[in-house]
C-alpha cells in the first residue's frame, strides 16, 4: 500500500453540514507534531503526525469512521460512542476519537461487532428523538440522520412509553436561532464549543443521566450571557440548535466563500444559498483569520441587504428642500457630471473632493481616488480611516518604517504576555478576542490600559487581567513614558535587541528622557490617577514576562496625541525586543472591514497607494504614465479643511462613496452646516444615510453580497469578497429594469462622464492594475487569492506567498528608530462648567454607526445609546438608573438615558455612537492628533444634568430626518422644510 500523508488539500465529501469541498471535518484538531507516526487502518498504510487520533488517521486516509460527539474545531471528547473500534493486541472497543496513533497499530474500523454496537447505540438515540425527519427543517442536513444511514439502522426496537424529552419545551428568545431540547442528544458540542471556541461559558450541561440536559443560563437564550456568535449552532449536530433562516427557506443548496463585511478581523464566511437568496452564513474553517469561528454580526446580521430602507434606484435633486426624483442611471450619472463640470467651471478644481470608505472593497478605494487624483485633478481625497486609525500609520511609519500591524492574528497563540491599550476587544473584534481568551485560559499574563472596565478586566474565572491600568482619559503618553520609565531604570531593556536592530542614538536619546524623574511612575501618578505600584509591576512583568504583544485600538489614536502614543508603543515594544517574531509585536486593532485596505490604497491627501508621498516625482511619474494624465504634487485637503473651506463658501463639491461624515465625524452641527452650504454633494450608499439627507445626487451602491473584490484585515490579510447574488440597484426606465451595478463600476461610469475612461471588466483588472503600481501589492492576484485563500501584505518577488510576520531580520526602514515622546495635556480640560470627561466606545452588536446592524435583528441587544455614569456622579447630580440627562460640552448638548455602573472611573462617562439620533458627535470637539488631524473623539469635557425632553439639536434632527425620509418616498405624507 501507499503511505498517505496529510494534506491541506486533501478533500472529500462527509455529511451535508460539511459537504463543500474544503469543508471536511476530521473529527478532531490537527496535531503540530513533527514526529511522524505509521500504523494499519482497515489494511491501509497511513503515516501521521504523532499525537494524531485515529479518528483524524482514518478520515484522512479515506475511512469515514461514524461521529456525533466529535468535530475537528473541537477537542476529543468520547460521549457519543459512535465512533468505536478494535486494535489488534489491546481490549474492548476504545473511542477512535480520544485514542491516539501509535507506531505498528492495527486498527479495524469496520467489523460485525462494531456494526452491532453501533447500531444499539444509536437505537437508543433514536429512542428518545421526535420522528419527524420529513418535516423536519435539517432534512438532509442533519448528521443523527446521517449516522443513522451510516451504521444501518433501519428499525427502532424501543417505544416511547415511560419517560422521555419529546415534550421539552422550544426556546425561541434569541432573535436569530430555536433551542429545541427535545431533539438534544446531549452530546456537548455546543456546550465545549461556548467554551473552547468561543470561551463565554454561557452554556452548562446540568442534572446527571437521564435528566442531562443543555442550560443556558437561569431562564434562556437571550436573557443568558450567550453572545449569539453562532458556535453552538454550527456545533450542534441535529435540529436541536438551528437558524430561523432554515427553518423558514429549508436547507441550503449551494454555497460561495467571500469575507465578512463589519469589524477589521477579516472573517471568511460561505454565504449558504437557495438561487440568489442567502439562507445562512456559515464562518469558513479554512478562513486564515477566524478558522471556521463567527460574531453575531458577520453570522447573523446581514439581512440589512434586503432591508426595505434600502434605496435600490439613482435619486437628483436641485436642492436638499426639494423631494427627490428617481431617475435611470445614465440621467443620474450624467446630472452629476454636468454639475461637477459647472462647479470646476465656476469654482476651480480645488472646490472639489472626494471621500472614500472603509466599508468599501481596495477596488472600489483605488478606482475613487484616481477619480479624484485623475479627472477631479486635484489630491483632495480623504478617508474615514484616518478619523480613526491615521496616527497609527504615521507613528508606525516613522519608528518602523511600515504602517500597519506587524503580526498575524495567530501569533497571538505564542504570547506570553498581552498587553491591551484603548481598545475592547470582545465587543469590537470579537472573534480575534476569542483566540486571545484561549490563550489566556492557557497561562499568558495580560495588562489592560483603559479608563473603563472593558469585559476582559473580569471577564470570567477563566479569563481576567493580571494588572488594569484605569487611567484618566487623555494621559496615555504619560503612562507609556510612566512604563517605559521602569524597564530603563531597572535595567530591563534588551540592548543585545537595541544595538543589533536600532538606531543607537536615537535610543540613547530616547532611553535619557524615560529616565527623568519626572517620567516615573510617582511622578506621573496624580496626571494618571493610577497607583505607582501597579504600574511598575505592570512594565516588569511587559519587560520579563516571555513574549509580549500589544494590542491597541481607538483609545489610542483618537486622542490629541495620537501619533505620540502610537510612537510610545512602538518605542516600547523595541526596547523590550517584542518585535520580529510570532507572539510579539505592535498590533493595531482596526474597526472597520477595510480600514487597513483603505489606507493602502491611497486615500489619504497625500499618499499614493503603498503610502507614497505625493511630492514624489517618481512615484507620480509612474502613476502619470499608467493613468495618462498630469497629476498633482500638493497635498490636497483632509476632510476637517473641507469641511472649512465649504462653510466658508470656496469648496462646494463633494462625492462622498460609503462614508457617513455627518453621524461619524465630530461636531455634528459644524459638519453639517458645511454641507448645506456645498452645491454637489454626490452620495454612494445603501440607505439615505445622515450625510445622503443633505445630497443632491444619490448613487445606490451594492452591499458586499453582491461585488467582487478585496478587503485588508488588522494583519495585512487580503481577502477575497465574492459576489453571491446580483446587485439590487438596477434603476427602472420606461418600464424597462436596468441591471444594477457593482460601487466600481457606478465610480467608473462617473469618470466616464466626465471624459475619462476607465476600462475594467472586473474588480480583478483593478487588482492587477494596483499590483502593477503599488510595491508592496505586486505578487497580489484574484488567481492567487483563489488558490491560497487570503495573502498578507507585502506580497512580492521576495515574499510571494505574502509575509505573516513583519520586521524579522531588520525594520522596512532598516534600523528601528526610537522618538522622544513628551507628553502634552490635552487642551480639551475639565473646569467647574464641564467637570467630566466623555469617552466613546463601541457595543457587540452594533457596528460604527449603526447604518447596517439597526436595520438587523441585532436591536434586541442594543436599541439605543445609553450614557454610563460613576454612581458617585450620578449621586452627586440627583440622577438615578434610567433617568433622562442632558450631555453639554464646548460644542453641543445631546440628551440620552443613563446606566449607573462602576465599570467608568468618578470624573469619566461613556457613551456609544451607533443611533443618529442620540447625537454623541454633536458634543465631541474638533480637537485633534496634531499629526494627522484625526479626531480626539476620546476626551471630551461635559457637564451632566438630569432633564425631561430632547435636546435643541435632537428635536430639529427629528422634523429634518423626517422630511428628507419623506422627500425619498420613505413617507406616507408628504413633507416640507420652511
Amino acid at each position: 500500500m501507499d503511505d498517505i500523508k496529510y494534506s491541506n488539500t486533501h478533500h472529500q465529501h462527509e455529511h451535508s453540514r460539511t459537504n463543500y469541498d474544503d469543508q471536511l471535518d476530521y473529527g478532531t484538531p490537527a496535531s503540530q507534531s513533527d514526529v511522524q507516526v505509521t500504523l494499519m487502518i482497515d489494511d491501509r498504510e497511513i503515516t501521521v503526525p504523532e499525537g494524531t487520533s485515529i479518528m483524524r488517521a482514518s478520515i484522512m486516509a479515506g475511512i469515514n469512521v461514524p461521529k456525533l460527539c466529535a468535530t475537528d474545531s473541537l477537542e476529543a471528547f468520547g460521549s457519543c460512542r459512535l465512533c468505536v473500534v478494535e486494535i489488534e493486541g489491546r481490549r474492548g472497543y476504545p473511542a477512535s476519537c480520544t485514542t491516539p496513533v501509535a507506531e505498528g497499530l492495527k486498527v479495524h474500523t469496520q467489523t460485525p461487532k462494531l456494526a452491532d454496537i453501533r447500531r444499539g447505540t444509536m437505537e437508543l438515540y433514536i429512542s428518545d428523538h421526535p420522528l419527524d425527519c420529513l418535516t423536519c427543517a435539517t432534512n438532509g442536513d442533519c448528521e443523527l440522520q446521517d449516522m443513522a444511514g451510516a451504521v444501518g439502522l433501519r428499525e427502532v426496537r424501543y417505544g416511547y412509553e415511560g419517560e422521555n424529552h419529546l415534550k421539552a419545551e422550544k426556546d425561541e428568545s434569541n432573535p436569530y436561532f430555536t433551542f429545541d431540547p427535545s431533539k438534544c442528544i446531549v452530546c456537548s458540542r455546543c456546550v465545549r464549543a461556548c467554551e473552547e471556541t468561543q470561551g463565554t461559558y454561557a452554556l452548562t450541561i446540568s442534572g446527571r443521566g437521564f435528566e442531562s440536559k443543555v442550560a443556558s443560563g437561569i431562564n434562556n437564550f437571550l436573557d443568558s450571557e450567550c453572545v449569539s456568535c453562532g458556535a453552538c449552532v454550527q456545533a450542534c449536530p441535529t435540529a436541536t440548535l438551528i437558524e430561523k433562516t432554515v427553518i423558514e427557506h429549508g436547507v441550503p443548496e449551494h454555497s460561495v466563500t467571500t469575507t465578512c463585511a463589519y469589524c477589521g478581523v477579516g472573517c471568511s464566511f460561505d454565504a449558504e444559498m437557495k438561487g440568489e437568496e442567502v439562507v445562512r452564513m456559515v464562518p469558513n474553517k479554512n478562513g486564515g483569520a477566524n478558522h471556521g469561528h463567527s460574531c453575531v454580526k458577520g453570522r447573523f446580521a446581514w439581512g440589512y441587504a434586503t432591508h426595505k430602507d434600502r434605496i435600490t434606484t439613482p435619486m437628483i435633486r436641485k436642492s436638499i428642500t426639494d423631494p427627490w426624483q428617481v431617475v435611470g442611471w445614465d440621467e443620474a450619472v450624467n446630472y452629476a457630471a454636468s454639475e461637477i463640470k459647472r462647479i470646476e467651471a465656476k469654482y476651480g478644481k480645488h472646490a472639489m473632493g472626494g471621500i472614500t470608505s472603509s466599508r468599501c472593497t481596495n477596488e472600489e478605494v483605488y478606482v475613487t481616488q484616481k477619480l479624484v487624483r485623475a479627472v477631479f485633478g486635484t489630491n483632495n481625497v480623504d478617508t474615514c480611516a484616518r478619523v480613526c486609525h491615521s496616527p497609527t500609520g504615521y507613528g508606525l511609519k516613522q519608528t518602523l518604517g511600515e504602517s500597519a500591524g506587524t503580526q498575524t492574528f495567530d501569533s497571538v497563540m505564542k504570547s506570553d504576555v498581552i498587553l491591551i491599550i484603548g481598545a475592547n476587544p470582545t465587543d469590537g473584534h470579537p472573534v480575534f478576542a476569542s483566540q486571545m481568551k484561549r490563550r489566556l485560559r492557557e497561562g499568558a499574563k495580560l495588562i489592560i490600559a483603559d479608563p473603563r472596565e472593558i469585559d476582559l478586566v473580569k471577564n470570567s474565572p477563566h479569563v481576567h487581567a493580571d494588572y488594569h491600568l484605569n487611567l484618566r482619559p487623555g494621559t496615555n503618553v504619560a503612562l507609556i513614558s510612566a512604563l517605559a520609565h521602569v524597564v530603563v531604570t531597572e535595567g530591563l531593556v534588551k540592548e543585545d535587541f537595541v544595538k543589533a536592530r536600532c538606531e543607537w542614538d536615537s535610543f540613547v536619546a530616547w532611553r535619557d528622557f524615560v529616565a527623568k524623574p519626572e517620567n516615573s511612575p510617582e511622578a506621573l501618578a496624580d496626571e494618571l490617577g493610577v497607583d505607582p505600584a501597579i504600574v511598575r509591576a505592570s512594565a516588569r512583568m511587559f519587560a520579563t514576562g516571555g513574549n509580549g504583544a500589544i494590542y491597541y485600538g481607538l483609545g489610542v489614536t483618537e486622542h490629541s496625541q495620537g501619533s505620540t502614543m502610537v510612537m510610545g508603543i512602538a518605542n516600547l515594544a523595541m526596547a523590550t525586543g517584542n518585535v520580529g517574531r510570532e507572539g510579539v509585536g505592535v498590533n493595531p486593532l482596526r474597526g472597520q472591514n477595510n480600514v487597513q485596505g483603505s489606507c493602502d490604497m491611497g486615500s489619504m491627501p497625500h499618499e499614493y497607494p503603498g503610502y507614497r508621498h505625493v511630492s514624489d516625482e517618481a512615484t507620480r511619474a509612474l502613476f502619470e504614465s499608467a493613468w495618462g494624465r498630469p497629476l498633482s504634487n500638493e497635498p490636497g485637503l483632509r476632510i476637517p479643511n473641507m469641511l472649512d473651506q465649504a462653510s466658508e463658501g470656496s469648496f462646494k463639491a463633494l462625492y462622498c462613496v460609503g462614508e457617513d461624515i455627518a453621524q461619524s465625524d465630530p461636531n455634528t452641527k459644524h459638519v453639517t452646516h458645511a454641507l448645506e452650504q456645498m452645491e454637489c454633494v454626490i452620495v454612494q450608499d445603501l440607505f439615505l444615510n445622515e450625510t445622503a439627507m443633505y445630497a443632491h445626487v444619490f448613487f445606490p451602491g451594492a452591499s458586499f453580497l453582491e461585488k467582487s473584490g478585496t478587503f485588508t484585515n488588522a494583519e495585512r490579510r487580503i481577502s477575497p469578497v465574492r459576489r453571491v447574488m446580483n446587485p439590487k440597484n438596477g434603476a427602472l426606465v420606461n418600464g424597462k429594469q436596468e441591471a444594477g451595478y457593482e460601487d466600481w463600476e457606478i465610480t467608473a461610469k462617473l469618470s466616464k462622464a466626465l471624459g475619462y475612461e476607465m476600462n475594467y471588466h472586473h474588480a480583478s483588472e483593478i487588482m492587477d492594475e494596483i499590483a502593477a503600481l503599488t510595491p508592496t501589492f505586486k505578487g497580489v492576484s484574484f488567481k492567487k487569492l483563489d488558490e491560497l485563500g487570503s495573502i498578507q501584505w507585502p506580497c512580492n518577488d521576495e515574499a510571494p506567498l505574502g509575509t505573516p510576520t513583519m520586521h524579522i531580520d531588520e525594520f522596512v526602514r532598516g534600523k528601528g528608530k526610537f522618538f522622544i515622546t513628551q507628553y502634552v495635556p490635552t487642551t480639551e480640560k475639565v473646569n467647574a462648567k464641564f467637570p467630566l470627561i466623555l469617552t466613546t466606545g463601541r457595543i457587540l452588536s452594533q457596528y460604527n454607526v449603526g447604518a447596517q446592524t439597526r436595520r438587523t435583528k441585532n436591536v434586541a441587544w442594543h436599541s439605543e445609546d445609553i450614557v454610563e455614569i460613576h454612581p458617585h456622579d450620578a449621586e452627586e447630580r440627583g440622577i438615578k438608573e434610567g433617568d433622562w440627562v442632558g450631555i453639554t460640552s464646548r460644542a453641543g448638548e445631546t440628551v440620552l438615558r443613563v446606566k449607573i455602573t462602576e465599570r467608568v472611573q468618578p470624573g469619566v462617562i461613556y457613551t456609544t455612537f451607533h443611533h443618529p439620533e442620540s447625537g454623541a458627535n454633536v458634543i465631541t470637539t474638533e480637537n485633534s492628533d496634531w499629526a494627522t488631524n484625526c479626531p480626539e473623539f476620546k476626551v471630551t469635557a461635559v457637564q451632566v444634568t438630569r432633564v425631561n425632553q430632547l435636546s435643541d439639536w435632537q428635536q430639529h434632527y427629528k422634523t429634518f430626518s423626517e422630511a428628507q425620509l419623506a422627500f425619498a418616498g420613505r413617507d406616507q405624507e408628504a413633507a416640507k422644510i420652511e
